[in-house]
């Protein structure tokens, strides 16, 4: 049962708990640039996802035979082949997101999260742990960036993945297709995260004998001090008044 439980969490962690964008702040770039529809956003996440679980997979699996001093190299080898790979088959197959993500599909080489995720986990667990690990950080990349992508767009052309939702003749938000839109609704989701997962539990704790002691050592001192501080102020204005006699 324990291990189930670990694998669970290896596959959610980076849903909420710890999610790439929205908690650990990686790859806010691609998140921001690519979002502006709900098309364009769940395109990147998929071609995301596909490098990323596979990444990990590769590197967990040769994770034994690659020395140290040239890990970094190999992982961005890695990455970049698997990236190479979804860029023409996302050219030839989709040839219009292709055009729309433009040089996006390429810079996920150097996506900071599939990275990180290869250096902290894959090189180091095995290789289901590491394919949980990457289906659970893609989901978690992927609905941030759909989230965003539905929302800038229903806000600014009124659609949701190109279809009409809210009629022509209603005005848009016209700021929401535009690059401070994606900043706007990237700052509400990361504060809408941060308030629903903070911590609840954290709350005063009842103090012991000990506690107690201490608190009213604390505050017998400050009456001392306060008590101090009115008799040198009563002291000084007795000696005014016997000079102004």
């Amino acid at each position: 049962m324990e291990e189930k439980k670990s694998k669970l969490s290896i596959l959610t962690n980076g849903i909420i708990k710890e999610n790439p964008v929205l908690v650990l702040l990686l790859g806010c770039c691609s998140v921001l640039a690519t979002s502006s529809d709900g098309i364009n956003a769940l395109g990147m996440g998929v071609a995301f996802s596909a490098v990323m679980i596979m990444s990990n997979i590769v590197i967990a699996a040769i994770r034994k035979i690659i020395p140290d001093n040239v890990r970094i190299p190999c992982f961005i080898v890695v990455i970049a082949g698997f990236v190479t790979v979804v860029q023409m088959l996302v050219q030839a197959y989709a040839p219009s997101l292709y055009n729309s993500l433009g040089l996006f599909i390429p810079l996920i080489v150097v996506n900071c999260i599939i990275l990180g995720r290869a250096e902290m986990f894959a090189s180091k667990n095995g290789i289901f742990d590491s394919f949980l690990d990457g289906v659970g950080m893609s989901i978690g990349y992927t609905l941030v960036l759909v989230i965003m992508g539905l929302i800038r767009e229903l806000l600014g052309s009124g659609t949701l993945f190109t279809q009409q939702i809210i009629p022509e003749s209603v005005p848009g938000v016209g700021i929401m297709n535009l690059p401070p839109g994606g900043f706007f609704t990237f700052a509400l989701l990361v504060a809408a995260v941060n308030y629903f997962t903070r911590d609840k539990s954290v709350k005063v704790r009842d103090f012991g004998e000990e506690d107690a002691a201490i608190l009213a050592s604390a505050r017998a001192e400050e009456k001392r001090k306060e008590a101090e501080k009115k008799a040198a102020a009563a002291a000084a204005t007795a000696n005014t008044e016997e000079k102004g006699a």
